[in-house]
């Protein structure tokens, strides 16, 4: 794995966060990263992969043929490169630092929220944390789409949090996706959302091996699927919202004098937020850097904030859930918190600004 400069999120231009204003609000002239058939389309289906980096794909385009033929490239996800995170800046269009959705646990008014979970503790947190509270900004810039997405998390204070106000059509299995996005060209919809979860689920669980391989056999057929019930003028996107690292079991215990300065952690494995004990952060940032510093990047969040990590401008509330030090994974390792646990180990992991994890699909095609 590449672990040499890392890579920053292209916020201005060919990033995550610029999608759905393309789609949506198209300008002339066209921004060159937007694939050809996406710009020229009466009708568009942004399909997001959990999980699927464009470095992955890149590697296995044997075993994706239909993703592989389809026109586009590489693009930037965002910071860090997590899911909650990622998701709310496709859907809204605004940067971690604008829309305060800024990692996968987060530091909330002293307590640690789990976003995709909406919990604390291991119980909702929709009462005690409203989802508004943490999202208000209205998704797609406010033109209420179709949204295509597991039934399941219909309810769900993360869906709540950035999907608010859309229109919402369920799927138990992948299957009946399809008859979701057909029905709804066929009702003449000019942009449906839809999203898939599965390449992330199986490289979390079983890595990047023939697991990995096998899933995204499945989804280039799922693609193929939907592209064949594309009416004329209609496009299909598909982009992503971060890749991932096999990391095994190269799990790194912080080491006794980073965690004597630390009072809590947020975020994840791979991109971990340390809050300083009061009067600590410097002695904090001293030891990481020190006893990590090969390992990942170590940084001082005014250090993150201003070279622009999390978007150009950090609003007071983005601010307030960041840590004092961030670390952050170059090797593929992640950082263990105890209280970060769910129900296996994780294998494939996110979160960090390498390639493999930061490099996503943008790609279009045509029935």
């Amino acid at each position: 794995m590449d672990d040499g400069e890392p890579v920053l999120p292209a916020y201005g231009g060919a990033c995550v966060t610029n999608v759905v204003r393309a789609l949506l609000e198209p300008t002339d002239p066209v921004p060159a990263w937007l694939p050809e058939p996406a710009a020229e389309a009466e009708q568009v289906v942004l399909l997001v992969l959990d999980g699927l980096g464009w470095e992955q794909l890149q590697q296995r385009r044997d075993v994706a043929p239909t993703l592989a033929s389809l026109a586009g490239g590489p693009i930037t996800t965002v910071v860090p490169s997590t899911t909650s995170t990622a998701l709310t800046s496709i859907a809204t269009g605004l940067t971690p630092g604008e829309h305060g959705v800024v990692g996968y646990r987060m530091a909330v008014d002293g307590d640690i929220l789990n976003v995709l979970r909406w919990s604390v503790d291991g119980r909702d947190a929709r009462e005690t944390i409203p989802p508004e509270k943490i999202q208000s900004q209205l998704p797609f810039l406010g033109h209420r789409p179709a949204v295509v997405t597991k039934a399941d998390f219909k309810s769900s204070g993360f869906t709540e949090a950035h999907l608010e106000s859309v229109r919402f059509s369920g799927y138990r299995v992948p299957s009946t996706m399809i008859v979701e996005v057909r029905r709804l060209l066929a009702e003449n919809e000019p942009f449906v959302y839809a999203y898939y979860d599965g390449v992330d689920k199986v490289a979390h669980e079983y890595g990047l091996g023939d697991h990995y391989d096998e899933e995204l056999r499945f989804v280039d057929r799922l693609v193929a699927d939907l592209l064949g019930v594309l009416p004329a003028g209609a496009a299909l996107v598909i982009t992503s919202d971060h890749g991932q690292v096999d990391v095994g079991e190269s799990v790194v215990r912080l080491d006794p004098e980073v965690l004597a300065n630390t009072a809590l952690q947020s975020g994840e494995g791979r991109f971990r937020w340390l809050h300083a004990r009061p009067g600590r952060a410097a002695e904090l940032l001293a030891a990481a850097q020190e006893r990590h510093g090969e390992e990942a990047w170590v940084l001082p969040v005014e250090q993150l904030i201003q070279e622009g990590w999390l978007g150009p401008r950090v609003l007071e509330p983005a601010r307030s859930r960041l840590g004092d030090v961030a670390i952050v994974a170059r090797k593929p390792v992640a950082f263990f918190d105890p209280d970060d646990t769910g129900p296996y180990v994780l294998i494939g992991r996110h979160g960090s600004v390498t390639r493999a994890e930061m490099l996503v699909p943008l790609l279009a095609g045509q029935g």
